[in-house]
């Protein structure tokens, strides 16, 4: 199965639960300590901004991309819930 990029301008439009793949230059990462290991990532890619959220068992697995990547391919589990998107991560690459 091939799954195309798509543009953060276009997820808003999506339902909630569809698997996909976002990219972009990293803007942004946030690592509260009241988050449990989970990692925010705001990304831009031309298009507007898009939100990932990463695990700690995907951030384990994908420590430098996530820690120190400039530009990421996120793959996972769209999230629209009241008009707040985010892709929950199952994978992250470089």
């Amino acid at each position: 199965m091939r799954i195309d990029v798509l543009p953060a301008a276009t997820l808003k439009s999506i339902q909630g639960g569809i698997y996909t793949r976002i990219a972009g230059a990293v803007a942004r990462r946030q690592r509260p300590g009241s988050a449990e290991g989970f990692i925010f990532l705001s990304m831009e890619d031309g298009t507007g901004v898009s939100s990932a959220i990463i695990s700690p068992q995907i951030h384990v697995r994908n420590r430098i991309a996530v820690t120190r990547g400039k530009f990421l391919q996120i793959d996972g589990t769209l999230q629209n819930r009241d008009g707040v998107i985010n892709v929950l991560a199952s994978a992250v690459r470089i």
